[in-house]
């Protein structure tokens, strides 16, 4: 039932109010899944932050741990009186440094700090300030001092260089047993912060992070490259020491860490040592993926608004359409109804059939089509393998694409079905592995009927044969040439032109153009592929000698032969013999210049003629005007007897002239002084000479010339002439107190453009082009007030030789206007 206006009009506006409100759900559900992916991105990089953190607390404790051990070790072996065992000591020493490459150097130091035995030999003697390490553990238990500056134990100038050179001194204080010598002694061990800080850089410097390694009271022992503070330095006042760590030994938090900028910051104490392994990665790097990734939203976004755009604009217009035309609405039902009958029977027709097995290929799923290797219902197959249904020769085949190997491909095979209309069919199947994680569930595949594209490729194959007979039947020689440049095939015309059988030239190399030339040409033409690399067609003209030895004209013509994979195959050549056709070329040139001789001659006798006729026709005109002056008293029907003839003298020398006119021009006799100059001037010129007419017929010129100069390259008075002729024209044409319009203007496409325009009788639209011709007038002008016809074909002609045209047409209400156009030059070249 026809809707009325006002439900119409409710239904636009909810119409359009359902759109606006599908671009905001879109739009809304773009932006909460970006921030979702931010959130999951933000998530990620805090879990591999808090990873990282127990990865590197890991080593920074072994590595203290491996340090304390190896002390342990050598005061276990140390005797009563270690002052007289050094060089053994020494050698200990020396072999724990080696052993852990963490370890700048070992020592055993008195209870004054004096060395007694070193790594290094060179520091035994020295003293060290140990008591300013920080307090001294108790016997038998290793403790981390405070970071040291320098390079080593005795590296007193550490702070004096300032080149930020430190290391962690680990101590174990050793008490001789009964009956040793000495008061107790200390092992210490030097470790290189550097080697735990080069760990922590290996470690981050593919994911963008930052590390450092503090001491349980503040104090920054090691640090990647990326956090911009100073080893040794005191952080008491981070939020790391002031509140995280006495909540617990490991965190993290969102906000300030190391570096500036907000990052995603995780801490972790050491298990067994007074340390603190803090990891930190800035957010904005953290987001950088999330920020990638917001341009495929921004375009789903996009696309989701198109889409919506264009769902609403579609709708909006087929409710307009209904409100305007219901029986078009209901055409427009009657074919979608058909449309969907003619898909519907599309679908039906589909030659594909579709599947679904389980692990062993036994039928799961079959669509419709199945129907065809059935008589009862495709859903009578469930159940069956696929390779039982196949011909007995294929079962083989099609059982290995349900092979269970680790192969994730689509496996793809062959086989014979026998269907339900008496017949076998040939299938191409396809089969995919349907995978539950690295469990095979089952497959999906698809079976297409390639019975009839066998056939077709057997009917292909005969066509080839086919084409080959016809090439071989063909009148024109031709050969084929391979990309080595040696002959593939010629047929028996190519045999019969050139005098030589196919089995002398097959795979023979061409070492000219034709082995009948009788002189290679100048050019490379003949070149099998460097003349038509990048083109399909090359043809050009030579004269070949056939077998008789007869010279024969000859078009040469190239084709590319395309082979597998875009390659090249060869070039095939085909021989068209012209020779009777350049006979006749030759002859028709002949008679056309014998036609222009003829044109020159006649255009000379019309100058000549028009030369003779001038003189008696001025004799002819002067005496007329002397018997209208000296009878205009005395006898005054004799006076106006030569006012008749004085008139038609007049008009006999005009046509006399453009005769002379016309023949120049066709002639060439004519010359053209050609120079740069403002064509407004010359208009203007030219309407000035038509004043006292337009006084005596009471007409009026409304001129409008453009703004900027109009310079053209013209021969002047030739260029009046023809502004002359065309106004002269529309003034004789143009009823009495009437306007002509003159207009000058520029183009867009760079042309002078002068218009002269009229309300005359007009011109037939069929005669708006033949009035340009010689001797042609108008059929609404011709009443005795015209000239001779060949005032518009001398216009014509001169803006020929100029570069312009000139064109009529009719104006609307009645009138004519006359169009001339010149090509401009630069307003700078005017002389």
């Amino acid at each position: 039932m026809p809707l009325s206006i006002a439900q119409s009009r409710r239904l636009v506006r909810s119409t359009r109010l359902a759109g606006v409100l599908l671009a905001l759900a879109a739009l809304l559900g773009v932006l909460l899944m970006a921030w979702r992916t931010r959130a999951d991105a933000i998530d990620a990089a805090a879990d591999r932050t808090r990873l990282l953190a127990r990865v590197l607390e890991d080593q920074a404790t072994r590595t203290v741990d491996a340090a304390a051990l190896g002390l342990t070790t050598i005061a276990d072996g140390m005797g009563p009186s270690p002052a007289r065992e050094v060089e053994r000591l020494d050698l200990m020493l020396r072999q724990l440094v080696a052993a852990q490459p963490s370890l700048r150097a070992a020592a055993v130091l008195d209870s004054q700090g004096r060395i007694l035995a070193s790594s290094a030999p060179r520091d035994v003697g020295q003293r060290v300030a140990i008591n300013g390490w920080g307090p001294i553990p108790p016997a038998g238990t290793t403790a981390l001092m405070r970071s040291q500056p320098g390079r080593g134990l005795t590296d007193a100038n550490a702070q004096l260089r300032g080149d930020g050179l430190s290391f962690l001194p680990l101590v174990l204080p050793w008490i001789p047993p009964l009956g040793g010598e000495g008061a107790p002694l200390y092992l210490v061990a030097a470790i290189n912060p550097d080697a735990i800080a080069n760990y922590q850089q290996s470690t981050l410097e593919e994911l963008g992070q930052a590390a450092a390694l503090f001491s349980y009271g503040g104090q920054l022992l090691a640090a990647t490259t990326t956090v911009p503070l100073t080893p040794g330095s005191w952080q008491k006042d981070h939020r790391l020491f002031r509140t995280a760590l006495p909540a617990q030994d490991h965190g993290e938090w969102r906000g300030p860490g190391l570096q500036p900028g907000a990052q995603l910051f995780a801490y972790r104490v050491s298990r067994t040592r007074p340390l603190v392994v803090a990891v930190e990665q800035s957010e904005h790097a953290a987001l950088a993926t999330w920020r990638r990734s917001l341009w495929w939203d921004a375009g789903a976004l996009l696309i989701l608004e198109l889409l919506v755009f264009a769902a609403t604009t579609a709708t909006l217009r087929a409710l307009e359409a209904r409100a305007r035309a219901r029986r078009v609405l209901d055409d427009a039902h009657q074919r979608l109804a058909s449309s969907e009958r003619e898909m519907s029977v599309v679908l039906r027709s589909v030659q594909e059939l579709i599947f679904r097995t389980d692990a062993q290929g036994r039928l799961s799923f079959v669509n419709a089509r199945w129907a065809l290797l059935t008589d009862g219902s495709p859903d009578q197959l469930l159940g069956k393998p696929v390779a039982e249904l196949a011909a007995h020769g294929d079962r083989a085949s099609v059982g290995l694409l349900f092979a269970p190997d680790e192969d994730g491909s689509v496996r793809t095979s062959e086989a014979t079905f026998a269907t339900t209309q008496g017949g076998a069919r040939r299938f191409a199947l396809a089969v995919v592995p349907l995978r539950a994680g690295d469990e095979v569930r089952g497959f999906a595949g698809s079976a297409v009927d390639i019975t009839d594209r066998r056939a077709a490729e057997s009917r292909l194959q005969h066509q080839l044969d086919l084409v080959a007979l016809l090439l071989e039947l063909s009148p024109q020689p031709t050969s084929m040439v391979d990309r080595e440049g040696c002959y593939v095939t010629v047929n028996r015309a190519w045999e019969q032109f050139t005098g030589r059988s196919r089995a002398e030239v097959i795979g023979q190399p061409v070492s000219t153009p034709m082995p009948e030339a009788e002189a290679e040409p100048s050019s490379s033409d003949w070149v099998p592929f460097e003349p038509v690399r990048g083109r399909s067609l090359l043809r050009y003209e030579t004269q070949l000698r056939d077998r008789e030895g007869d010279c024969r004209d000859v078009v040469v013509s190239k084709v590319v032969v395309p082979g597998d994979r875009g390659q090249t195959a060869g070039v095939l050549f085909t021989l068209t013999d012209v020779s009777e056709f350049r006979r006749a070329e030759r002859a028709t040139l002949e008679a056309k210049e014998a036609a222009e001789e003829s044109s020159r001659v006649k255009s000379e006798f019309i100058a000549n003629i028009s030369h003779e006729l001038r003189t008696p026709l001025q004799s002819i005109i002067g005496y007329s005007e002397l018997g209208m002056t000296r009878g205009a008293e005395s006898a005054p029907r004799l006076a106006s007897m030569f006012s008749d003839i004085h008139s038609s003298g007049r008009r006999m020398l005009s046509l006399v002239n453009d005769l002379l006119d016309v023949s120049k021009l066709e002639s060439a006799v004519g010359t053209f002084d050609l120079e740069r100059c403002d064509l407004r001037l010359h208009v203007a010129s030219v309407v000035r000479e038509f004043d006292p007419l337009l006084a005596s017929r009471r007409l009026r010129i409304s001129v409008s010339q453009a703004t900027a100069p109009l310079v053209a390259r013209v021969d002047p008075l030739r260029f009046q002439q023809v502004i002359r002729n065309i106004l002269a024209n529309a003034i004789r044409f143009s009823p009495e107190g009437g306007i002509v319009g003159v207009q000058t203007e520029s183009t867009a496409s760079g042309e002078a453009l002068i218009t002269v325009m009229d309300r005359g009788p007009g011109i037939p639209p069929s005669e708006l082009e033949c009035i340009f011709d010689a001797f042609i007038q108008s059929s609404a002008t011709k009443d005795g007030s015209g000239g001779t016809g060949l005032g518009l074909a001398i216009c014509r002609k001169i803006l020929a030789v100029l570069g312009g045209r000139v064109s009529a047409r009719n104006r609307e209400g009645g009138g004519s206007a006359f169009e001339v156009a010149l090509p401009m030059g630069a307003p700078e070249d005017v002389s």
